[in-house]
């Protein structure tokens, strides 16, 4: 999952086709009956003020983890939980491991699913709907304050950077013709950088800005943004047949957008409005 349209269209259009050259069965049917079923139970819920159940891992800090008290939080739980006020609902959190996220999701034993989901494959995007996107992120460049050689993605040619060799940030760097600096993960490549044995390094933009956060004196700050066209943004995200559901979750996401909500909790977590393409 995780961890970010034409593709989609192209899959639904061969989708759409291969059902229409397929004989509809007692199976397809059933199946069909028990999707708009659950979706109607869904909405009937929604309509009458009664809970909905979402699922989120509860340890993946700052989207979903358990504060000092014990309390459930982080950015996508309270964006759920504005969410369902503005519906005048109850929400109640199944914490599950991220493994078995979607797996909870197609066995109903949640709703709809809060934990970073992005739907970028064409099986998914087949089998799932997705809210309004309440986050965005990609690649940022992260380099010392005072270093100004960062004025466009070509100037990364020839600088060193501290990347993961597996990770597609490193593959990014070398697209950019940058040296590699070998490192096991995102700590060791920034001291790296803080120590000035890289110029700079690469990372998902969200893990970045959390980091800024906890450490506002490292003395580093966000260079290049990848450009809006290669950002993943993440929603709530449930199971097909819920349209009318669907339509209630993004009303109120585009409340939540105009009254400053999403932008206040992406502040509170982050430092920056991550609800915001960039």
């Amino acid at each position: 999952m995780k961890r970010r349209t034409l593709l989609a269209f192209a899959a639904s259009t061969v989708l759409l086709a291969a059902c229409n050259q397929s004989p509809t069965t007692d199976t397809d049917t059933n199946a069909t009956d028990s999707a708009a079923a659950s979706g109607s139970d869904l909405l009937q819920r929604i309509n009458n003020g009664g809970t909905i159940n979402v699922g989120t891992e509860g340890t993946y800090p700052p989207f979903t983890y358990h504060d000092e008290s014990g309390k459930l939080t982080g950015y996508d739980v309270e964006v759920t939980r504005a969410v369902a006020d503005k519906l005048g609902v109850d929400v109640e959190f199944k914490e599950t491991q991220w493994d078995a996220m979607l797996a909870g999701l197609d066995s109903k034993r949640f709703d709809m699913v809060a934990n970073q989901v992005s739907l970028t494959t064409p099986e998914r995007l087949a089998k799932y709907d997705k809210s309004t996107e309440y986050s965005w992120s990609g690649a940022v460049v992260l380099a010392p304050t005072d270093d100004n050689r960062y004025s466009s993605w070509e100037n990364l040619k020839g600088l060193r950077s501290a990347q993961s060799l597996s990770s597609n940030y490193g593959e990014l760097a070398e697209r950019y013709e940058a040296e590699i600096v070998p490192v096991d993960g995102m700590a060791q490549a920034i001291q790296l950088v803080k120590q000035g044995r890289a110029d700079f390094t690469m990372n998902d933009n969200l893990a970045v800005l959390d980091y800024l956060k906890k450490f506002p004196d490292a003395n580093l700050e966000i260079k290049l943004v990848a450009p809006a066209s290669e950002q993943t943004g993440s929603g709530l995200v449930l199971l097909k047949g819920n349209d009318a559901v669907v339509e209630k979750l993004n009303a109120a996401m585009a409340e939540l957008k105009a009254d400053g909500t999403l932008t206040k909790l992406s502040e509170e977590f982050f430092g920056a409005d991550i609800s915001q393409q960039k």
